[in-house]
């Protein structure tokens, strides 16, 4: 079984020797590729001279998370792998997770993506974000984030790559919306352990509505959904909560939500051309 992690780094320097030397002590071998994002500190110079066994694809600018996995994706299946594991910059596996996620795989075809337990950096906890996911699940996981996944080579090419339409967070969220329509599930094994060394934001306002519209872009171009519903959860929920919101004398927040169902309006012509592909 041939692997390839993909990391795509920006600014990759507080985590590459956490990352790296973690991938490189797996006791199930990987070929590692990162793929830069147009770094604007000493990655691509220090992945050249300390990591000279990594592939490296360095970008000039940053593509965003999706369309640069995607490049790792396409070499896998060019040359012949059998499943990518994807990593974020700031996360590594523990040395035997690798195979432990290969024969979970192998022994549950059904599950389109498998992932490890992802702990914090310090593996004290589970990761926030990880446990949110977890506990909401009722036993059958939903989605697990892609800080850590590992795929077969054959789901990718019934399910597709990330689509385009996501730039940056949602990518992976509209993914797992896409691998249940496929018929394929998303599951993590316990024994496994990922380590995922993110800080925890402050949740800004600006951060707020930016997730709010990934939310809603998502759900418009969710595959699962009719159309019809589809709309009503992108374009029309943001009206009805910038309607809330002048209840309460809200009238940024009013217009912020405006302004997000127009702009997913605009985009109607590119979601349904994305949820057409998607299908197929």
């Amino acid at each position: 079984m041939r692997t390839l992690a993909i990391v795509i780094s920006y600014n990759f320097m507080p985590w590459i020797d956490r990352c790296l030397p973690a991938l490189q002590a797996s006791t199930k071998p990987m070929d590692i590729l990162v793929i830069d994002n147009g770094s604007s500190d000493n990655t691509v110079a220090t992945l050249q001279e300390r990591y000279p066994q990594v592939r490296l694809i360095a970008n000039n600018r940053n593509l965003g998370f999706g369309a640069a996995n995607n490049i790792g994706m396409q070499v896998a299946m060019d040359e012949g792998y059998d499943g990518v594991m994807l990593i974020n910059q700031d996360a590594w596996l523990a040395p035997n997770a690798l195979g432990q996620l290969i024969e979970a795989s192998q022994q549950h075809p059904e599950y389109g993506i498998v992932s490890p337990k992802h702990l914090t950096g310090d593996g004290s906890k589970l990761d926030p974000g990880f446990a949110a996911y977890i506990n909401r699940s009722n036993g059958n996981c939903q989605f697990i984030n892609a800080a850590l996944w590992y795929i077969p080579i054959a789901v990718i090419r019934k399910v597709g790559m990330f689509a385009p339409l996501f730039y940056h967070y949602g990518e992976d969220k509209d993914y797992v919306n896409r691998l249940h329509y496929h018929g394929y599930q998303i599951g993590y094994v316990p024994s496994a352990l990922g380590y995922h060394d993110r800080a925890n934001r402050p949740m800004s306002r600006e951060l707020f509505m930016r997730t709010e519209r990934v939310y809603h872009l998502s759900e418009y171009a969710n595959i699962n959904l009719p159309l019809a519903k589809a709309f009503a959860m992108g374009v029309l929920a943001p009206v009805k909560k910038a309607l809330q919101a002048v209840g309460k004398g809200e009238w940024r927040t009013s217009a912020d939500y405006l302004n997000m169902s127009i702009g997913l309006l605009m985009q109607s012509r590119e979601i349904c051309k994305t949820r057409k592909q998607a299908k197929k």
